[in-house]
């Protein structure tokens, strides 16, 4: 770091990402400091300036050591910081930058008489994880697969059978049991982790729920899709359709006739969020070869698998909020509660990177054929979709979070 970049941290004051501390504080309060950061996003935390921005300087021996020491010994898993020592910052006065990145093995925490607490920032501050931040924390590091999670207040019959069924016999082609035999059906979806132990009972887990589940909202109030409609570019109280699209995520398929035709019997989330987009958008005319011809605001093809990537790789631990899908006069948003998992970047999945959050929701849903098996949608199927659509690019931003695809039109 330049003093130049050090004088404009100061300057700018404390924020999300740096932290004033003077150095004859504890060394578990400087761990929690330390810990925060390396949960959230990564930070520097400046030793010798005071809260007001004032330059102290350092009092104490061997402040190195001894904040290696603390790194080793009151953070968990152990933490290797990058110091940097500023001498005469100002006249007689030294600033030590201890530099935090993002860690690769959250959630940590800081340890103090035996004790073992997990913080995040917030702002300016660092405080306790809340048990759903680190639920979210867990999920995120691989360690906790939160669709396995059981819904204790749940029961086979808040399963929708005509759903499991399709999937079992149309779409799988297997056998399933007759609809009286609840304890053969609860032993099946088990084995497929869409059912797990509850103490003497067997219930519903998240990710059968929001798959198969007959009113998935009320088990799981963030499983649904707010889909907005303004006349404008921007919100608007005068909303043109505002509507909350809930139910399990897959569809209910039939088969009838002679030879046998698929027949939509109810739709999913996914039908009913594309839906929603044909009747507040408006095609467009085209002249193709002397003829008049009517083309979708948005190919169907890109919509379908930005509306599938929400619902699958959204963050489920994240109570409260739904997918919002948003439709202007000159765009179309939809945003899913969550930040990119691990090393996952924008521009790693503008070029194929691949990643899945929920495993058994890409897996079911790729039994559906909503997913394919290279799992390269952004890169084979947004990105040239849009293009060859009207010229645009899409655009992705992955927000503190949340992360949103928008669709120009």
């Amino acid at each position: 770091m330049l003093r130049a970049e050090l004088q404009e941290l100061i300057r700018n004051g404390e924020s999300s990402g740096v932290e004033f501390k003077l150095d004859a504080l504890q060394n578990y309060e400087l761990a929690k400091e330390i810990v925060a950061f390396a949960n959230f996003a990564g930070g520097v935390v400046l030793l010798g300036v005071a809260d007001d921005g004032s330059v102290q300087g350092i009092t104490r021996a061997n402040l190195e050591e001894w904040v290696m020491e603390l790194c080793r010994s009151n953070v968990d898993p152990p933490i290797i910081p990058y110091y940097e020592a500023f001498p005469d910052f100002e006249p007689g006065r030294t600033v030590v930058a201890v530099r935090v990145l993002q860690g690769p093995d959250k959630p940590y925490a800081w340890v103090h008489h035996n004790r073992r607490t997990y913080c995040i920032r917030v702002g300016t501050t660092s405080r306790e994880a809340s048990r759903e931040e680190l639920e979210r924390m867990f999920q995120e590091a691989g360690g906790l697969r939160y669709g396995m999670k059981p819904l204790p207040g749940a029961a086979f019959e808040d399963l929708d059978l005509r759903r499991l069924k399709d999937y079992f016999g149309r779409v799988l082609g297997q056998h399933f049991p007759a609809d009286p035999d609840s304890t053969g059906w609860c032993r099946l979806l088990s084995n497929l982790e869409l059912m797990v132990a509850a103490g003497d009972r067997t219930v519903p887990t998240v990710d059968g729920m929001l798959l198969f589940g007959r009113n998935p909202k009320r088990f799981l109030p963030q499983s649904g899709v707010r889909a907005i409609a303004y006349p404008g570019h921007l919100p608007d109280y005068a909303a043109r359709a505002d509507q909350e699209l809930v139910g399990p995520m897959v569809p209910l398929l039939s088969e009838s006739g002679s030879p046998p035709e698929v027949v939509m019997v109810e739709n999913g989330l996914v039908e009913q969020a594309l839906d929603f987009v044909n009747r507040n958008t408006q095609p467009e005319a085209r002249i193709e070869n002397g003829t008049r011809v009517d083309c979708r605001a948005y190919p169907v093809e890109v919509l379908r698998e930005a509306i599938v990537n929400a619902l699958v790789h959204r963050d489920y631990t994240i109570a409260g909020t739904d997918i919002t899908m948003t439709i202007f006069n000159n765009r179309l948003e939809i945003q899913s509660p969550g930040r990119l998992p691990n090393t996952a970047t924008v521009e790693a999945l503008k070029s194929g990177f691949r990643y899945a959050r929920n495993q058994m929701l890409v897996n079911i849903m790729r039994d559906y054929r909503y997913v394919e098996f290279r799992g390269m949608g952004i890169r084979d199927k947004i990105i040239p979709g849009m293009r060859a659509h009207n010229g645009t690019e899409a655009v992705f931003v992955e927000g503190g979070h949340s992360f949103a695809v928008t669709l120009l039109q």
